[in-house]
This record gives C-alpha cells, sequence and structure tokens, in this order.
C-alpha cells in the first residue's frame, strides 16, 4: 500500500513538472490524479466527515440581483445539518476538558439538529445521549432521534425565563445525572458554550475565506445560538474588515430587534424551526454583524419552493430566511458583489409543514404548485 501511494505521489509530482506529458502520459497523470482525489477524500470515520462542504452558487438568485450568490451546502454534513460543526465541537470540547469518557452521556436541550449530530458523534465514541427538546418540532426530528438511538424527552413549549425551558430542563438533569455515571456526564449546552463559535470560527469561516479565495464581500445567515454567525463573522472580518456581516432573522424572534435598537421586541410568527431568539446568547455576543433584516415565512416559502423547482436544491427552512436574506443583502450591496450563506439542512427533516397544503393554507402562506 505504501509503495503503491509512493509511485501515486511521484506520478503526480511529474505530472506538475513543466514538461508537455505525451498522450499516454496525459491518461496515466489524469489516472494519477484521480487516485490522490480519492485518497483525500477518503475519511477514516464519522468525525473527520465532518465540514469541508461545498459552496453552491445559487443561479436565481445571483441572476435577479447581478451578484453572486453562494450557499454553503452544510446539508451535506453527515448527519444531514450545520449543527454538525456545532456537536464535534462541543464534543471535542469535553473531550479537551477531560469531562467524558467511552460510556458517559451527553445531555443537550436542542430544537433536534444538534441533538442528531450529538447523538451520532456519541454513537461513533461510545457515549449516550439525551436529548430535550419541545413537543412542537417536527415529528421528522422525533423520529429521527428515536430511530439513531437518542433518548428523548420531551417537554411543552416554554419561554427562557421559564424553568420549564428545554434548555433549563437539559441543563438542570445533567446535573441530576453527573452521581451515576463514572465516565462523565456532560451538558453541551450550545447556546452558551462557545466551544460552538469556536468551532466555526476554525472551520466555516475558514472554508468560506478559502473557496470564494478571499474575493467576498457580505455574509448573512439567521441564528439560533448564535455560533455560525459569530464564528464565521469573526473569521471572516479578521481577513478583511470591510466584508459585511448581516443577520437574517424570522419573524417572531427579537434579534433583528435588538440588532436595531438594542431592545428585545418581537413581531409576527413562523413556522420556521432552530432560528430565532428572545435572547443574547453567550455565542451571539461574539458576533461581529453590521446590520439585520426581519424576513417573513411567505417570502422565504417563495424561495424555497423556487430553489426545488428550478434548481433542484430541497432545503429547510431556515435557509429560506437565508437566502432570502442574501437576496436583500446582494441588492444592498449593490452588482457584481459575492455573497455567501448557509444552506443549513434538507426538507425533509418539516415535511409535515413545508409539504402540507391545508397547513400552509390555514397560517395563509404560499404551497408548493405541484401540490
Amino acid at each position: 500500500m505504501l509503495a503503491n501511494s509512493l509511485v501515486v505521489t511521484l506520478l503526480v509530482a511529474a505530472c506538475s513538472s513543466s514538461a508537455r506529458p505525451t498522450s499516454r502520459g496525459r491518461r496515466t497523470c489524469a489516472a494519477a490524479r484521480s487516485r490522490t482525489r480519492a485518497r483525500r477524500a477518503s475519511k477514516n470515520n464519522f468525525i473527520e466527515s465532518v465540514g469541508n462542504t461545498p459552496l453552491i452558487k445559487l443561479k436565481a438568485a445571483s441572476e435577479i440581483t447581478g451578484c453572486n450568490i453562494y450557499g454553503k451546502a452544510e446539508y451535506l454534513n453527515p448527519g444531514g445539518s450545520v449543527k454538525d460543526r456545532a456537536a464535534l465541537a462541543l464534543i471535542k470540547d469535553a473531550q479537551e476538558k477531560k469531562l467524558i469518557s467511552e460510556g458517559g452521556i451527553v445531555v443537550e436541550g436542542t430544537a433536534g439538529n444538534t441533538g442528531i449530530g450529538l447523538c451520532l458523534l456519541g454513537n461513533s465514541l461510545g457515549y449516550k445521549t439525551i436529548i430535550v427538546m419541545n413537543d412542537n418540532q417536527t415529528q421528522e426530528k422525533k423520529d429521527t432521534l428515536k430511530n439513531i438511538g437518542a433518548d428523548l424527552r420531551l417537554v411543552p413549549p416554554k419561554p427562557y425565563k421559564d424553568d420549564g425551558n428545554y434548555v433549563k430542563v437539559a441543563g438542570r438533569l445533567a446535573e441530576e445525572l453527573k452521581s451515576t455515571n463514572n465516565n462523565g456526564v456532560v451538558w453541551a449546552n450550545q447556546f452558551d458554550n462557545t466551544a460552538n463559535s469556536k468551532g466555526h470560527y476554525e472551520t466555516t469561516g475558514k472554508e468560506i475565506w478559502e473557496q470564494t479565495e478571499g474575493k467576498i464581500d457580505g455574509f448573512i445567515c439567521a441564528s439560533g445560538t448564535g455560533g455560525t454567525i459569530a464564528g464565521v463573522s469573526n473569521a471572516l472580518k479578521e481577513k478583511n474588515k470591510n466584508i459585511k456581516v448581516y443577520l437574517s432573522d424570522p419573524k417572531g424572534s427579537c434579534l433583528y430587534s435588538y440588532i436595531k435598537t438594542k431592545e428585545f421586541k418581537s413581531e409576527g410568527n413562523s413556522i420556521t424551526e432552530g432560528i430565532g431568539s428572545s435572547r443574547v446568547t453567550k455565542n451571539f455576543e461574539k458576533a461581529l454583524i453590521d446590520d439585520a433584516y426581519s424576513i417573513d415565512d411567505t417570502t422565504a416559502l417563495t424561495v424555497l419552493f423556487d430553489l426545488i423547482e428550478k434548481e433542484g436544491l430541497s432545503l429547510g427552512t431556515s435557509s429560506g430566511i437565508n437566502v432570502a436574506g442574501a437576496i436583500k443583502l446582494a441588492k444592498e450591496l449593490g452588482p457584481n458583489k459575492t455573497i455567501v450563506t448557509i444552506l443549513c439542512d434538507k426538507s425533509d427533516r418539516y415535511q409535515g409543514k413545508l409539504f402540507n397544503k391545508k397547513f400552509l393554507m390555514d397560517k395563509n402562506l404560499p404551497y408548493p404548485k405541484w401540490l
């Protein structure tokens, strides 16, 4: 195996020389490069496959704005969402602090995606995962968590100030279980554990800078925990302070008002899950945000259904908020700019809402014309 690897390496080096290869040589070089790419693409385990997602140019959004708008395809992470990055960063933090070992327990309050990431990562490392989630989240996410082995605890939705809030329930549960397991019980605490934003700073933000070759004018995404926008904004502005970072906030969230006025006010509501907030988390505190947009569900769903029909991208609700925001940012910055946003997850985790004609009609929201 080592000898074969060395031969391929020498062939690639030879192909990179200034000498012009023969026709046969060109075929040999192409094969060598292909084997090299395949070797680099192979991963040893679940953990290594998190991250390094591609940028996808969004054709319609780019055409109507005269800009280059790209979505970072986070739905291609092994657990199916951007939250795999947060899950990995949180687990690595616990490991580095020697808070958990094989046989330990990870506890987290989540809207679903972080829980899925934590459970799959936990499975690969020998941890048990207990997930506390509001009972009004989609059935698809509940089923996924049960199917992959999570111990799912459902609670009624409560505001953060209430002791029954799912985040606080998870924190108390972790504390109660600590005396029962000698291998460690960890509350991941994705909202206020800044290992979350650090993970995005070290990976997502740096990947975007490299993938755009530093030619990026704006970044925009929604915020749930604040990890993505905090980590990416710091990574990008560290490279170029003139890059504009905007928040794309769903109706019903207070973050748009906070960015604009430093007051917590909300208007309307949204069918989106996992984004928006009524408070500033420890992760969000670190975000370097220039401005914000408030995006309604009608706008977001129209964008989502158009992406399915015309570009073959079947994405979740938060991606609709993000792409709609990216279009607004592109129009504000003017033509020939490069904008990047996050394509968080796929539509199959929300199909009971996104493709439920009666549900959408009852809320006076658009529905796909093919239903």
